[in-house]
């Protein structure tokens, strides 16, 4: 017995010395949101190694996942009465991320099968969202597609089979792109290296986005006074207006 459990413990810890291991780096760990942001470029790259430090000598394939904050999204459906186009059915997610990337060395469906895929969400059709409430299999992929469909016209969920190279079988890099309108809080960067469909090592980075200057002491004043924040608003707004309809008697 004593004999077995030292094969089987030295057994796992081979096992586990083949198995490569990944040291992610982000260009930077900090976005500064300010007045006229355009969006910002991300650099992720990282080296694929032994756990001795060494190079991992195997072909690996790379995927890298870039998740926003999540937040509650309502979708809803536009149905044509009488001409007139009306809010109809609506689904609300409960935790769907405010942006959603991922680049990889070669489309998915090439390294990976499905369940992997959806195990670890490495793309769009993989993406785990589920409406609140009680929904047939067929409306809860018609509200999911709709609202992917969305989120990528505004540039807020993207996928690119071909946004990793890697050189050399130990460096690899990818760009990802986000746009001037995402929002703000901690973003994960998740990389999954993959050998013969499986995946083999993983690692996490983080990026902050943040306001700053006058933008961010407008959102610290909305989070913390609401209310007074409320009021200021519907006072700029009336007074606004009337100083609009003054300059238009003046014409």
């Amino acid at each position: 017995m004593k004999r077995a459990l030292l094969l089987l413990v030295a057994l796992l810890f081979l096992t586990g010395a083949r198995d490569p291991i990944l040291v992610p780096e982000i260009s930077q760990h900090e976005i500064q949101v300010r007045q006229g942001f355009r969006g910002a470029d991300l650099l992720l790259f990282g080296a694929i190694l032994t756990p001795e430090g060494t190079r991992a000598g195997r072909d690996y394939d790379i995927v890298v996942v870039l998740k926003g904050p999540t937040r509650s999204i309502v979708l809803r459906e536009k149905q044509r009465i009488a001409g007139i186009w009306v809010n109809a059915a609506s689904a609300e997610f409960r935790s769907a991320p405010t942006f959603f990337a991922v680049a990889s060395s070669k489309p998915i469906k090439t390294i990976v099968d499905d369940k992997t895929a959806a195990i670890y969400e490495l793309g769009l059709p993989w993406l785990q969202l589920s409406p609140i409430g009680s929904y047939n299999p067929k409306d809860q992929r018609r509200y999911s597609a709709g609202l992917v469909d969305l989120m990528q016209r505004d540039g807020l969920y993207k996928q690119d089979t071909r946004g990793v190279t890697v050189s050399e079988q130990v460096l690899y890099q990818a760009r990802i792109a986000l746009p001037s309108s995402v929002q703000t809080g901690t973003y994960t960067a998740e990389t999954f290296a993959i050998n013969q469909g499986r995946v083999v090592a993983s690692a996490i980075s983080r990026v902050e986005v943040k306001k700053q200057g006058f933008e961010r002491l407008i959102a610290v004043f909305a989070e913390t006074s609401g209310f007074l924040y409320g009021l200021l608003a519907v006072a700029i707004s009336v007074a606004m207006g009337v100083l609009a309809g003054r300059l238009f008697a003046l014409i």
